[in-house]
């Protein structure tokens, strides 16, 4: 239990820097951490799970931009703001790094493989992003629009 805390705060930390070297707005930077550590924190539950990194990485980048769509209705910021900070946590740095380094010491099969891995996670937090993108706009066509009339115009019917 203690290392899903720690896991917690340093995602948490981690998205709220990016969020600051983003530029993001101030108000929001709580919001841009708290989205990065619920995807930090369903990506590592899931791999405790058993489930495999790439599924993982995929269910973790959808739930952060569903959480990162409901932070910009609420807050009126675009989404981008917390879309980008919360997704920092999934990127694979790390393994990004440890391809290149066996580059370096000519151990090819080791950076070929690490560098797939790699690869394999960046597309799917694409793939998560977009198939949240996606649910977003079937949800919004299937529900009805909201129309309101101005009051002046509701109560304006003339009687005969």
């Amino acid at each position: 239990m203690m290392i899903y805390a720690q896991q917690l705060v340093t995602s948490f930390i981690a998205s709220v820097a990016f969020g600051m070297i983003f530029n993001a707005p101030r108000k929001a930077l709580l919001q841009c951490g708290f989205a990065g550590m619920v995807g930090w924190l369903l990506y590592i539950w899931l791999k405790d799970l058993e489930v495999k990194p790439v599924t993982a990485t995929v269910v973790a980048a959808f739930w952060v931009t569903i959480i990162s769509h409901y932070f910009a209705k609420k807050y009126k910021t675009p989404i981008i703001v917390f879309s980008v900070s919360g997704i920092i946590p999934l990127v694979p740095g790390g393994l990004a790094y440890d391809a290149l380094r066996h580059v370096a010491q000519n151990e090819y099969d080791q950076a070929v493989s690490l560098g797939a891995q790699a690869f394999m996670i960046s597309g799917a937090i694409a793939l998560g992003l977009v198939l949240a993108e996606v649910t977003n706009q079937v949800i919004r066509k299937a529900l009805p629009a909201r129309t309101y009339a101005p009051q002046s115009v509701v109560g304006s019917k003339k009687r005969r």
